[in-house]
């Protein structure tokens, strides 16, 4: 069953805007707005992401000191009912009630909106119960103020336990925002099959390995976030991510596109995803990322990428049997 057929079949809610269209192939996050990207720079992607058909716009609380919001706010009021908005809240907190409201009222002020159509939990907060936090999102969602519960940087354990404490509330966890590319394929092993298995769509963030998949590192670039940010370069900092980056372009260079269309494309092909996040500084960096859309990726092209990193093992010590 193709991916499209599935997630048409087998979701338990569509994701869809206020006015019933469906959700985009991509989302595009705008944690770049407000801080390298200014308010024109930022005003120029999203226009660039509209044109390109894109509706899904993903933004946090913590983005930017709240610009982020703001400015996505503000570029989105005119036409607020075509457009899906997701935010997100807890990085900073914790999960309490105290703070999902406090917080999710200043994301509503900033976003110049009384209903936001998607809130994740930012990430897991052990310090809370989980039944507080949920109740807190069923009580807003009850109330109209949000439409779909999301949850951010979940385990698969973590994201059916929410599902259980959410069943029992009246809602449901709609989506799941993992970290996955082709060199992070770790959610492979749980998360996406447990999303594919309990109806949860999935938007998974970094599919550029926070640049490393676009090619600009094999020559040694000294700027970027794998050169400046000390937590992306743990993150990448693997001789056979390298290797496989450095492989990218020359495989996109052969089917006549960028290694960066190739590398969202290849996330995006997978039968589990709704929509990848891309995000980028500028409209010209954004523009290898929007292509993604409409490149055809092949099944023999990416058995040819899936090829250039590890499979992760499967979660069982019963290999014979993998």
């Amino acid at each position: 069953m193709s991916g499209l057929l599935w997630h048409q079949t087998c979701m338990k809610n569509q994701l869809t805007s206020p006015n019933g269209a469906p959700a985009s192939a991509l989302c595009f996050g705008t944690m770049q707005f407000g801080g390298s990207a200014d308010e024109d720079a930022s005003r120029g992607m999203y226009d660039a992401c509209r044109s390109a058909g894109i509706n899904f716009f993903d933004t946090a609380h913590v983005y930017n000191y709240g610009k982020s919001e703001e400015f996505l706010g503000k570029f989105a009021a005119p036409e607020r009912d075509d457009l899906i908005i997701a935010t997100k809240a807890g990085y900073v907190g914790g999960g309490s009630r105290e703070n999902i409201l406090t917080t999710f009222a200043e994301s509503q002020q900033r976003l110049g909106l009384d209903m936001v159509d998607m809130l994740y939990m930012h990430r897991w907060d052990y310090r809370v119960p989980l039944e507080e936090t949920f109740e807190t999102l069923a009580e807003l969602k009850q109330a109209g103020k949000i439409r779909y519960i999301g949850v951010s940087n979940y385990a698969a354990w973590q994201v059916v336990k929410a599902i259980c404490v959410a069943e029992k509330l009246g809602v449901t966890v709609d989506i799941l925002q993992p970290m996955y590319n082709l060199v992070k394929r770790q959610a492979e092993v749980e998360i996406l099959p447990m999303c594919r298995s309990e109806g949860v769509h999935v938007a998974p963030y970094s599919p550029l390995g926070g640049g490393l998949l676009t090619g600009k590192y094999a020559g040694g670039v000294e700027n970027g976030r794998l050169a400046e940010d000390k937590r992306y370069r743990a993150r990448y900092n693997v001789d056979w991510m390298h290797e496989a980056a450095a492989t990218l372009p020359k495989i996109a260079a052969e089917h006549g596109t960028s290694a960066t269309t190739l590398a969202v494309a290849w996330v995006a092909k997978h039968p589990t995803i709704t929509a990848p996040i891309i995000s980028a500084r500028s409209t010209e960096q954004l523009q290898p990322s929007l292509a993604a859309m409409e490149f055809e990726m092949s099944d023999a092209l990416y058995e040819e990428l899936t090829a250039l990193t590890p499979t992760p093992a499967p979660a069982t010590d019963r290999l014979e049997e993998a």
